[in-house]
């Protein structure tokens, strides 16, 4: 692995962590594609540079995260988004060999690709009357747009697109929901850094100097790139709804399972 490749994964990492179209099955293509063995510092670097990302969510929501009219208004937003984190938290523990191996693996991506995407192709149809804010959702609701996130352990899901459709179940509004997962991002993303980076210190005793620039450069392009995509996401989410992602899950999903049994390598470069 090389700086363009970290660049090229921290613009992949950038666009995709937001909109439900799963930045870690894009992850998975993209390394695939440029040949990159998922090697424990691969690994590594896939999940941490998701900070990037995180830290233009606090950027762009300045206010949401550290802006409140009194305490208790303070303590019921981080509660909601504590009660939210918890289900990924313990799933991810208990899955994370599991989740480690299915990282490898295009064909499982390609298929809850193609799953989800014709979820949201008929999602405007379905939740075109939700109207609630995040304002509104209460502990349960919260607990359960959480579960939903636990759904995206499974490669290809897509952890935004998974709280989104949770949202959506829960009445919120299009706009509410996508924004409420933008608020679980934060929470979600540092736990698994952190427990990435817990278990890369297992295995091996420090990160080399090479390792430790590749990781600042695709944080600091993940984060410029997050910017813009969130931006991006909440325009067009406004005009056209969620069909579009779908209709591009199911294109990017099954062009990849047609590659695949044809026996056409992914690794091009």
């Amino acid at each position: 692995m090389n700086w363009l490749d970290a660049i090229i994964l921290g613009i992949v990492e950038g666009i995709t962590e937001f909109l439900p179209i799963s930045s870690t099955g894009h992850l998975i293509i993209c390394t695939t594609i440029l040949g990159i063995q998922p090697d424990d510092f691969v690994k590594l670097f896939t999940v941490f540079i998701q900070l990037g990302a995180i830290l233009s969510v606090i950027i762009l929501y300045f206010k949401n995260f550290f802006c409140f009219s009194s305490y208790q208004d303070f303590i019921t937003f981080y509660t909601k988004l504590f009660i939210a984190f918890i289900p990924s938290a313990i799933f991810g523990i208990l899955l994370n060999d599991w989740i480690d191996k299915a990282l490898e693996s295009p064909v499982v991506v390609a298929i809850f690709l193609l799953l989800g995407g014709v979820f949201f192709v008929y999602s405007d149809k379905l939740f075109k009357h939700n109207k609630k804010s995040t304002e509104l959702l209460k502990n349960k609701d919260a607990f359960l747009i959480g579960m939903f996130q636990s759904i995206a352990m499974f490669p290809g899901v897509s952890r935004s697109g998974a709280t989104i459709i949770g949202g959506l179940f829960r009445r919120l509004s299009k706009k509410s929901a996508a924004e409420f997962s933008f608020f679980l991002a934060v929470p979600t993303m540092f736990g698994a850094t952190a427990k990435k980076l817990f278990d890369f210190f297992q295995r091996h005793s420090q990160l080399n100097k090479v390792e430790i620039n590749l990781l600042i450069i695709g944080n600091i392009v993940a984060f410029i790139v997050a910017l813009l995509a969130i931006k991006f996401f909440i325009g067009l989410l406004n005009k056209t709804g969620f069909a579009v992602y779908g209709w591009y899950r199911i294109i990017v999903g099954t062009v990849i399972l047609i590659l695949y049994f044809s026996g056409i390598s992914l690794s091009i470069i």
